[in-house]
């Protein structure tokens, strides 16, 4: 599996060897960390990931990606799939960034980067959500081309949809 980039990302693929890093929040060694990495959140999509691992295999290229600086190599989050296309084409994405690098834009742009690999991958429609009080998370997924198409008490709920 080979890396997304974009004008200031590279999305690396985690491996399961990664993801027990990011579990237990110790970096490999060489590994560039931004400060605040992982956060909770990522070291649960990561543990969710080796759980798929271990139970189905791998689910690249479905899996779980960090966000990496293309400056310097800094990992600043994760993004990734929950799970491969189910039956009707459709997949969960879910992504978080440190705080430090926060209202830069860099969600959008890595969100931006994954939905086009998914729609590459013959995806046809792909989920996100947010809490309703997430309001940097749903300009996010707005910013991206998602729409909003449900809210309940919790959550808002955003989509993308292809045509075949």
């Amino acid at each position: 599996m080979t890396d997304l980039e974009t004008p200031r990302l590279v999305l690396h693929p985690m491996t399961p060897a990664d993801a027990e890093h990011v579990a237990a929040g110790s970096p490999p060694a060489g590994a560039r960390w931004a400060p605040g990495y992982p956060s909770p959140g990522e070291r649960g999509a990561a543990a969710r990931f080796l759980a798929t691992c271990a139970g189905s295999g791998d689910p690249s290229p479905f899996g779980s990606y960090e966000i990496r600086l293309r400056a310097d190599g800094a990992v600043i989050g994760g993004i990734g799939f929950h799970a491969a296309p189910d039956g009707r084409g459709s997949v969960t994405i879910g992504y978080g960034l440190v705080e430090s690098a926060r209202g830069q834009g860099y969600a959008s742009e890595a969100l931006r980067a994954l939905l086009r690999f998914a729609r590459e991958q013959g995806v046809a429609r792909v989920h996100g959500d947010a809490d309703t009080g997430n309001v940097a998370s749903q300009h996010v997924m707005t910013a991206a081309g998602m729409r909003l198409v449900g809210e309940d008490a919790a959550l808002k709920y955003y989509a993308v949809e292809w045509a075949g």
